[in-house]
């Protein structure tokens, strides 16, 4: 009889560690558990920690609540000023109600992934090249609102979307390199034209002041001279004035035109000469014979 008890009350334990080790489930810290008894789905959620179900009545699906990042593969599509692009962004959302990413939609990983890439392209076919070069901000926002809207009956909240690049055809990259070119060439041209302004400005005062006062203009070119032998070459540049070798060219042009006006007064006029080629001799006028 106490042998037929000791084998009842081993059975029995045996049977309940077997049952406890069949029931019992854990669920980790960033984890909630969905209990669905007989396919009917019991409201309460299993926190973390150690729980128990039925055996072979009760399903536990886990959930992770953690936040998760999901790229959103690269979307070909066309902007509003017909310009073709490919674009790929990042999404980063959480479940916030287990029982309805359980119940309400069959995968919402797959679900927010698909949701991600056609409002992506509906992002895309709205907007601007501009908008999606420079205004990403704006963009990410409205793909936020446009991804989160359904995501809330799965469960699932939105929260942030990134668009991480965008691909333009080699034709538009050279033809936005040659404007940006063209854009600092003009910068440029403006900077120098306004350099050049400032410059004779400046040299207009300064002309003005050395024609008050001649002296600041042989100053001035002594300390240009000094400025170049400073230099420790061989050379040594002299200004020299324009306005003397203006003198001396309107001088040496006058002078031949006054000695040929001069030689005309003191020789006067000469009677002609007759040569008389047979004999070697010449007569002048009124000579007659030899």
């Amino acid at each position: 009889m106490v042998e037929e008890l000791v084998a009842a009350g081993v059975t029995v334990g045996s049977l309940s560690v077997v049952y406890v080790m069949a029931a019992a489930r854990v669920v980790k810290q960033y984890e909630r558990g969905v209990v669905l008894r007989l396919g009917k789905l019991q409201r309460s959620v299993r926190g973390p920690g150690l729980t128990m179900i039925v055996p072979a009545i009760d399903r536990l699906r886990k959930v992770n609540m953690q936040i998760v990042t999901m790229p959103v593969p690269a979307q070909d599509g066309i902007t509003r000023d017909n310009v073709t692009v490919r674009v790929d962004a990042v999404i980063y959302f959480k479940v916030v109600d287990a029982a309805d990413a359980v119940v309400q939609v069959e995968d919402y990983r797959f679900a927010v992934s698909q949701m991600a890439q056609t409002s992506l392209r509906s992002i895309i076919g709205k907007s601007d090249l501009d908008d999606l070069l420079s205004n990403r901000e704006k963009l990410n926002q409205g793909l936020e609102l446009m991804i989160d809207s359904p995501a809330i009956g799965w469960g699932v909240q939105i929260d942030r979307v990134e668009i991480k690049d965008v691909s333009l055809p080699e034709t538009m990259k050279r033809s936005m390199a040659r404007q940006a070119e063209a854009d600092r060439e003009r910068r440029a041209r403006v900077i120098n034209a306004d350099a050049e302004l400032q410059a004779s400005k400046k040299l207009a005062e300064a002309a003005h002041e050395m024609a008050e006062e001649p002296a600041a203009l042989q100053l001035r070119l002594l300390q240009t001279v000094v400025a170049v032998a400073a230099e420790k070459n061989s050379t040594l540049v002299l200004p020299f004035p324009v306005e003397l070798l203006r003198f001396l060219e309107r001088a040496q042009q006058a002078l031949p035109q006054q000695q040929g006006s001069e030689g005309q007064h003191e020789s006067g006029p000469r009677p002609p000469v007759q040569r008389d080629v047979a004999g070697g001799h010449e007569t002048g006028a009124g000579q007659h014979g030899p």
